[in-house]
């Protein structure tokens, strides 16, 4: 019988001195300890590990009887008092074990644990865990850093529940379990905190380091991906309730502010090794943005916050998280969530901001460049339209708070580097509407007038290569630019010449409105002649339903019937009308004002 077994080696072990146990003694003691937990008598084994008498014995062999434990505690059912004796068991053997040896004995246990057992096994053993770590006297804040690590290492893989229902559930337990991991780190947290006012021990500060990677972590994973607004129906939400506890930590071990004000000193680990160097900063750059989100965006710990500094140094402050991410995450669909709080971000702390009161130096910062750039990009290439359509209103309020100067210098930016001629005619609307301010202000805007505009508009009425452009494929940014001239024709009177076009009127007309009339009539003429090649050919055919391609702005077009052919077609040359009805309208715009102008002279 397994209890016979035990009570032999029990009796065995008694007589011996401490120093005088062996590795046969451990194996043994093992095998029927994890006999009596398989056969049902762990109520007996509970009585053995009671028993005064056989306190040293526990206090150096209890550890081997862990695993077997964790095994039985889930085999069997909640109110089985089987069950309730082995968490017994487990209290017990926390508080007489060996310390060093029970910690080994815990974190093995929660390494080799994985699927659905992750958060079941790390519950259970939160309590026991905590109750080690603080009897230890040596290497506690490596004991403790060692726990929180491998903790988290095991719950990064699971998946973070995002809708009401999957929080309600917490199938698998995440919720609770991050929950859990704050209140096992609350009494270390406590002893860095205790600590603070006096003279910091070495291991205090090993101990506040251990507590930031923590929280760090925390921030990257579940936060950084996890649901955050307030549901309906829920008492209180688990995650967030979780971003305030971490909060509540960095707060209390005076990290908040430094993490959220000078990420470029942020502590980070040194590795030899370039990979795991890029590693750290890549997760302490994910860590970062979300602490700024989770403070500007849905302001946990706000009341914490200094209210001192001003909206462009916020802006500025972020500005290193948002451009991170963005580049790293944007366009791949998988992240559109993590996107989205970016953009949350990005437009909290524009929000904060007065039009016109960004200064055009912050361009000078990479980051103010790379950041409407990267915008563009998702503009024009993210597969979902409401992530395109926040992306263009962001965009659109980052041009607004610069100054004049600001403006005029992103302008000239964004149309040299967006290569997408949709956004060039975004951007060109923008144009005329400073040039419109310019013109109906009081005061002198010498960024939008004279010379400065000249040399913008020099980018803008062009046409990349000349009379041969593709007119289909450039149409947006083309309309823009003549919708614009057309406006600087009327709007500025050629004996005032505010805005310079009249005295550079000849270099438009020879770079823009001669090639693009030029250009016109060869596309027009292509166009005409492909319809009339495909309405040949669909009457030598037996059916209109005659599958082909064709080939429209450079691009193979889908398989497509001769009667869609043509539909694309007549399209096309609707928009060369198009064009050419506002191209004439400025041509005869410029010949009625020179007729002036000659009648004046």
């Amino acid at each position: 019988m397994a209890v016979d077994e035990l009570q032999a080696i029990i009796q065995r072990c008694q007589i011996l001195e401490e120093a005088d146990f062996k590795g046969e003694d451990f194996n043994l003691f093992q095998v029927a300890g994890q006999k009596c937990l398989e056969d049902g008598y762990a109520a007996q084994l509970l009585e053995v590990i009671q028993n005064e008498k056989n306190k040293v014995i526990i206090k150096n062999m209890g550890w081997n009887l862990i695993s077997p434990l964790v095994r039985c505690i889930f085999m069997y059912k909640q109110e089985d008092d089987k069950r309730e004796h082995c968490l017994r068991i487990l209290d017990q053997l926390a508080q007489l074990c060996n310390p060093k040896e029970l910690f080994l004995g815990l974190l093995e246990q929660i390494e080799q644990t994985s699927g659905e057992q992750v958060c079941q096994t790390v519950l259970l053993l939160l309590q026991p865990l905590q109750t080690v770590l603080l009897k230890l006297q040596n290497k506690k804040a490596y004991s403790v850093g060692l726990s929180l690590a491998m903790i988290m290492n095991q719950l990064t893989p699971l998946p973070v529940p995002y809708t009401k229902q999957q929080i309600q559930e917490d199938k698998l337990g995440l919720c609770q379990c991050c929950n859990a991991v704050v209140d096992f780190a609350k009494p270390f947290v406590n002893e860095v905190v205790k600590n603070t006012e006096k003279s910091s021990e070495c291991n205090d500060m090993e101990l506040k380091e251990e507590l930031l990677k923590f929280c760090m972590k925390s921030l990257k994973y579940p936060l950084l991906t996890a649901q955050l607004e307030q549901l309906e129906g829920t008492e209180e939400h688990p995650f967030r309730h979780f971003a305030t506890e971490i909060i509540d930590i960095l707060w209390n071990i005076r990290e908040l502010i430094p993490l959220v004000f000078l990420h470029h000193k942020g502590k980070s680990l040194h590795w030899e090794n370039q990979e795991f160097a890029d590693i750290e900063q890549k997760n302490s750059a994910d860590s970062l943005a979300c602490l700024s989100y989770l403070m500007f965006v849905q302001h946990f710990g706000i009341e914490c916050f200094p209210m001192v500094f001003s909206p462009s140094y916020l802006l500025l402050c972020n500005m290193t998280h948002i451009e991170v991410l963005l580049k790293r995450y944007s366009l791949c669909a998988y992240y559109w969530q993590l996107f989205s709080f970016l953009q949350d971000l990005f437009e909290s702390c524009l929000l904060r901001m007065d039009d016109n009161s960004l200064l055009h130096h912050y361009l000078e910062f990479r980051d103010f460049i790379n950041v409407p750039q990267d915008l563009v990009k998702i503009m024009t290439l993210c597969p979902m339209e409401h992530l395109r359509k926040k992306s263009l209103n962001i965009l659109q309020l980052f041009i607004d708070k610069f100054d004049t100067e600001g403006k005029y210098a992103l302008f000239r930016c964004l149309l040299k580097t967006s290569n997408h001629a949709g956004v060039e005619g975004y951007i060109i609307k923008n144009i005329k509407d400073q040039i419109h301010l310019s013109l109906t202000k009081e005061y002198d805007n010498i960024w939008f007038t004279g010379h400065h505009l000249i040399s913008l508009l020099d980018l803008v009425l062009s046409l990349p290569e000349g009379a041969e452009t593709d007119l289909l494929q450039n149409s947006d940014r083309i309309m823009a630019s003549l919708n614009l001239l057309r406006y600087l024709v009327i709007k500025d009177c050629e004996s005032d010449n505010q805005t310079g076009v009249w005295t550079t009127l000849a270099k438009i007309e020879q770079n823009f409105l001669k090639p693009l009339r030029v250009g016109l009539n060869m596309s027009k003429a292509h166009y005409e002649a492909e319809i009339k090649n495909k309405k040949e050919n669909r009457k030598e055919a037996h059916s209109s339903n005659t599958v082909c391609s064709v080939t429209v702005s450079g691009e193979k077009m889908p398989a497509m019937t001769t009667g869609m052919q043509l539909q694309v077609l007549h399209s096309a040359l609707f928009t060369f009308d198009l064009i050419e009805s506002v191209l004439a309208r400025v041509e005869e715009l410029i010949e009625v004002k020179k007729a002036v102008m000659d009648e004046n002279s």
